[in-house]
């Protein structure tokens, strides 16, 4: 995922707007932020939106590979967009003085509006502006044209709820979240599973839990929140219904060299009963994570509420089923 970076040069335009292509009327659009880069995984580090950080921490050995964590919950999404400080009231002038001069309406009106409210020069806060968590919209964002900016004093009655919290950075974290895939080893090999043989499973854990940052420091606005991802199982899936068990599940045991499991004693393990004949069936093995947060920048930070959902990692490999030539003397 391309993640965006926009450096206090975003401005709303509209349909009307000759430069945007649009007609007489309609909505405001968004001015697409500056492309940026993924953030986590091997980097380790990124941006998202204005001037919100990503980090990561190690995910694994040299070698290993990753991907983006998904949820255990399909209705889980991350947030759209959300308000981030952004403007001095001087600097929101010189803003608003520059991005919208000879302006049609309605951007017009909406840059008389902030004029019409001085700028709120001389008022004690910042301007918060809106950012987006991608550049493409193809999901709405709750906040209101009329609303592009927001002022936030510092004694501020009722936060807007799409204003930057803790929790809203957790989200972001998450979303950003990068975890190694499930380092399975297979035995017999891949290419020489055999029918009514028990399949092995080792894995071949050098990896702890795995964490990921969002936070903010800017003109004095100050907070960070922590995803917490720890591998609880593993779950394999022989890839075709001729197989007894069709999948089994085992849990991650934390050992010396990080979490593990040897399936060679377990109760379950995945029995092919009929060759893949000249194909091959879609194993695939997949690591369950316990994802928690805080709302610091420290992992071992107390755990917050509300909760994350799980997070998944996957990993699909071919695998060949021969039969077992028998011999007749």
């Amino acid at each position: 995922m391309s993640l965006a970076i926009a450096l206090g040069t975003g401005t709303p335009a509209y349909a009307g707007d000759p430069s945007y292509g649009g007609g007489d009327e309609g909505d405001v659009q968004p001015t697409p932020p500056s492309s940026g880069t993924d953030s986590g995984g091997s980097s380790g580090t990124g941006a998202i939106g204005a001037h919100i950080q990503i980090s990561q921490s190690k995910t694994g050995g040299s070698g290993s590979s990753t991907s983006k964590a998904t949820s255990s919950n399909a209705n889980w999404k991350p947030p759209v967009c959300w308000y981030e400080p952004m403007y001095t009231p001087d600097e929101y002038e010189d803003f608003i003085k520059s991005s919208y001069k000879g302006a049609q309406e309605p951007a017009a009106s909406y840059a008389k509006e902030r004029a019409d409210e001085d700028y709120h020069k001389g008022d004690k806060g910042l301007w918060w502006q809106v950012q987006f968590r991608n550049d493409d919209y193809t999901d709405a964002c709750p906040v209101t044209p009329a609303s592009w900016e927001i002022w936030v004093p510092p004694a501020q009655p009722k936060a807007d709820p799409n204003q930057l919290t803790p929790e809203i950075l957790s989200e972001l974290a998450y979303n950003s979240t990068k975890l190694p895939t499930p380092p399975v080893v297979l035995n017999p090999s891949p290419d020489r599973l055999k029918v009514n043989l028990g399949t092995r499973v080792k894995f071949e854990g050098n990896f702890d839990r795995v964490w990921t940052t969002a936070s903010i420091n800017y003109k004095g606005v100050q907070m960070a929140a922590t995803t917490v991802a720890t591998p609880m199982a593993l779950k394999v899936e022989a890839g075709t219904a001729d197989a007894d068990p069709q999948s089994c599940t085992y849990d991650l045991v934390k050992g010396d060299d990080g979490y593990t499991v040897d399936s060679k004693d377990s109760g379950c393990n995945v029995t092919y009963l009929r060759s893949s004949g000249t194909g091959t069936y879609p194993f695939k093995a997949s690591i369950t994570w316990k994802v928690t947060w805080t709302d610091s920048a420290d992992p071992d930070g107390p755990a917050r509420q509300p909760g994350l959902p799980d997070g998944l990692s996957t990993y699909e490999q071919n695998v060949t089923v021969k039969e077992i030539q028998a011999v007749n003397r």
